[in-house]
């Protein structure tokens, strides 16, 4: 397992997420819960992809992880964000992307 996915998992099950509105949107369009995202992430192997953004607005590089994997009831979950510190915590934002897998 990736140092990482380890470092996003331990943000997730300290409580130091966030969502951005388009994550929430596309949760409640899939029905999906904030605990079922987070078990998602809590299950995840691996991290599928990792993306370098490319947008103007951010003063240096910034990578997004994208993660699929299922929650305890076996749902398959994708979902995307990135690791950001503030203060000395580590918080994982989920701002792309969480929903339903395909």
């Amino acid at each position: 397992m990736s140092d990482v996915l380890i470092r996003i998992k331990r943000a997730i099950l300290a409580g130091n997420y966030a969502f951005s509105g388009k994550a929430r949107l596309e949760m409640e369009c899939d029905d999906l819960t904030e605990l079922d995202v987070a078990e998602s992430i809590v299950n995840a192997v691996a991290i599928y992809k990792k993306l370098r953004s490319d947008s103007p607005h951010r003063a240096g590089k910034e990578y997004l992880y994208v993660i699929q994997s299922p929650n305890l009831a076996g749902l398959a979950i994708y979902s995307k964000g990135k690791l950001v510190r503030e203060g000395g915590v580590e918080t994982y934002y989920f701002l792309i992307s969480s929903k339903r897998a395909l």
